[in-house]
């Protein structure tokens, strides 16, 4: 007789299992692209079957899709985090612009990286990649915007915090291929400077 007590230990191995599923599938996306990044491999990082996995995730896109809001997911607490240690006073700027490029790096970007380069010659992917994908940006410019104290009424005001996105992403572009960390401190940094002076001036 199946009880209450028999399902909820097989629940909690479900979700595990599926847990399990998505950080690989993460981690095969950052070390081999979206080609290399098959169910079977995935399966086998997770130490589960083949079998198991398509139990949760009958296809490929399935499971890239559910690792993509899984990093999403992931990325938005990061942001919360860091937004929540961002401190007051003349480090501000610059500790917000170093936590949008902190968004912008790490294992989750590089993975997210590969299945937008996937979904540039995949409409059926790409279709269902964007919006998720929008939601992230979305979520990352209003952060920023609330973390700077900023009108987004005043003109240009949105494009230099959008702007401050567009060079994180570059960064994160550049990190795939050399850390150099130093450099990225120092462009942060002058970014920083940048960002006050001109939303000094348009909201002073």
């Amino acid at each position: 007789m199946d009880t209450g007590a028999d399902r909820e230990p097989r629940q909690e191995r479900s979700r595990a299992t599926r847990a399990r599923l998505l950080e690989a599938a993460v981690a095969c996306l950052a070390e081999h692209g979206a080609a290399g990044a098959t169910v079977g491999a995935v399966a086998r990082r997770a130490g589960v079957s083949r079998g198991a996995a398509q139990h949760h995730f009958p296809t490929r896109e399935d499971l890239f899709l559910a690792a993509l809001r899984h990093m999403l997911d992931s990325r938005g607490e990061e942001l919360r985090r860091g937004a929540a240690a961002v401190p007051e006073g003349p480090g501000r700027t610059e500790a917000v612009v170093q936590m949008v490029v902190d968004a912008f790096t790490g294992v989750d970007f590089r993975a997210a990286l590969q299945l937008w380069s996937a979904a540039a010659s995949d409409p059926v992917l790409r279709e269902r990649i964007i919006p998720m994908e929008e939601r992230m940006g979305r979520e990352v410019h209003r952060s920023a915007v609330a973390l700077l104290d900023v009108d987004e009424t005043v003109p240009g005001v949105r494009e230099t915090v959008q702007a401050t996105l567009d060079l994180a992403r570059g960064l994160g572009l550049a990190n795939l291929l050399t850390d150099d960390e130093p450099r990225r401190r120092r462009i942060v940094r002058q970014w920083a400077r940048t960002l006050d002076e001109q939303l000094g001036e348009r909201t002073g």
